[in-house]
């Protein structure tokens, strides 16, 4: 695991967001569930704490592991991942019912880590093709220069002439020996003389033309022109193999091995400057990429940083055995323990130490209950945060006030149409109502119920937008009414429909 120095500790803990600048950035996009935001902000401000301690205590400190307990479309997803974007984590969301135990067919839980890890490797790669970002574009102009005026081939340049004249001398088949031939050696050096000189002025009118088109180039003047370039080309048979206890753990990447065996081919392609540009950019800036940096920062990361949120963690609670789809419940559970207690992970990039990778465990809880999960897993995840059910006046908020807020996505999406879309106050009151009402009667999706609702409300106006003469249109509490009272009032089509 990677350790941090003095200096980059202070400046990890100043740079650092405080819990209530968290909760503070987690209300643009999430409504209520103030707790919860609590909770994470304060575990996501312990870790830039834990840098700032000595080597021996920090690897003492363990990470809070959470697990929230709500009912679906409260939350729980969207304040993790809004978590890891605000601190640029490696983070991945998995699927507890996904996971099988040892022996059955399945994902083994170890594959939670590789993911992660791959998905740290890709995050390092694609900040440091930022930073070689201007090299590599420098790179490409003289690339995309060298395909519109290829360089001139002299006829004979003096390297050439000087090795004619040394095999002259050998007195090869077919040729006269200069020891023999004084003259022959004469000529031969002033006819390389001549060439050179010529070689000098195709130069000098080359590099003022390459200098014209790069000026072009440089002025968008050149991006629809077509070119012929070499793409690599590298054919992976497709290869899938079935195995009782999981291919994974034998840590095989097969497309990986594969394609280092086979031959690396290029096949060439005309495109436009502009698409070129792009293959050829990615192409430079993969050379300039230390890749060996880029795993061992990945690694730290993962180690250090990393998020998994662990979501559905209820179907996996229970410990009678039952037939069925339900047999390995309870092994799952014995085998994410390790995962969470901390072990070594074998992955295609190194071996990755899980102890300081935080877990957040959700789950509805409907059915079971956490103290169903088995005592170990239990005492893994000290924090356990309850999500309050989404009531009307949430709703509300939930569609006018974040940053991503419903009703902003269709006035955006219709606007493309040129149609301008003014969702008025009472319509918000009237939607909310509506969403919190079929909720209540059939089932509680939380803010996803939003979601249908909009959804129905648009269906007619998103159909017709193309076609429409009236460019601005008004929704009020008449046009929800009138599209959706209907529906709502008749619950067995609502439970269809909505």
């Amino acid at each position: 695991m990677s350790t941090l120095n003095s200096s980059s500790n202070q400046k990890t803990l100043a740079d650092a967001l405080t819990p209530r600048q968290i909760v503070e950035e987690l209300d643009k996009y999430i409504i209520g569930q103030a707790e919860a935001k609590r909770s994470v902000a304060i575990a996501l401000r312990n870790r830039a704490r834990r840098q700032m301690l000595e080597d021996d205590m920090r690897d003492e400190v363990a990470p809070k592991n959470i697990i929230m307990i709500g009912t679906t479309g409260v939350g729980k997803t969207e304040i993790a991942r809004r978590l890891a974007r605000l601190v640029e984590a490696p983070f991945i969301k998995v699927e507890a019912s996904k996971y099988t135990e040892v022996g059955y067919v399945g994902r083994d839980v170890e594959s939670m880590i590789r993911d992660l890890a791959d998905l740290a490797v890709n995050m390092v790669k694609s900040e440091q093709a930022e930073i070689v970002k201007e090299k590599a574009l420098e790179l490409t102009e003289e690339r995309l220069l060298d395909f519109l005026i290829p360089p001139p081939r002299s006829k004979m340049s003096p390297d050439s002439a000087e090795k004619d004249a040394e095999l002259t001398d050998e007195g090869e088949e077919g040729q006269i020996s200069t020891e023999a031939d004084p003259l022959a050696l004469a000529m031969q050096q002033f006819d390389a003389a001549e060439r050179t000189e010529i070689s000098e002025q195709e130069q000098e009118r080359y590099l003022r033309t390459r200098e014209k088109f790069r000026q072009r180039l440089r002025d968008g003047k050149l991006e629809d022109k077509p070119i012929e370039i070499n793409v690599s080309n590298r054919t992976v048979p497709f290869v899938e193999i079935f195995s009782p206890s999981g291919i994974e753990e034998m840590d095989i990447n097969l497309k990986d091995m594969f394609g280092s065996m086979l031959p690396k081919q290029e096949k060439k392609r005309r495109v436009p400057i502009s698409e070129a540009r792009q293959i050829i950019a990615q192409e430079e800036a993969e050379k300039l990429i230390d890749m060996d940096n880029v795993i061992s920062d990945a690694v730290a990361r993962v180690e250090n940083s990393g998020i998994v949120f662990l979501d559905e963690i209820d179907k996996i609670a229970g410990r009678e055995s039952k037939a069925g789809p339900d047999v390995s419940r309870e092994g799952v559970q014995r085998d994410i323990l390790p995962i969470i207690e901390g072990s070594t992970v074998m992955t295609k990039h190194g071996m990755v130490r899980t102890d300081h990778i935080l877990f957040i465990a959700s789950g509805a809880f409907h059915v079971s209950k956490p103290s169903d999960l088995i005592p170990e897993l239990q005492g893994r995840f000290p924090i356990r945060v309850e999500l309050k059910s989404l009531n009307e006046a949430d709703f509300k908020r939930i569609l006018t006030e974040p940053k991503n807020a419903l009703g902003k996505q269709y006035i955006a999406m219709l606007k493309t149409e040129d149609i301008d879309v003014t969702i008025t106050g009472d319509a918000i009151d009237e939607i909310a109502a509506l969403a919190f009402q079929v909720n209540e009667s059939v089932e509680d999706i939380g803010a996803r119920r939003l979601h249908t609702i909009m959804e129905k409300l648009f269906d007619e106006l998103s159909f017709d937008a193309p076609d429409l003469a009236e460019k601005a249109i008004t929704v009020d509490a008449a046009y929800v009414t009138g599209q959706l009272s209907e529906i709502v009032k008749d619950e067995d089509i609502s439970k269809y429909i909505l």
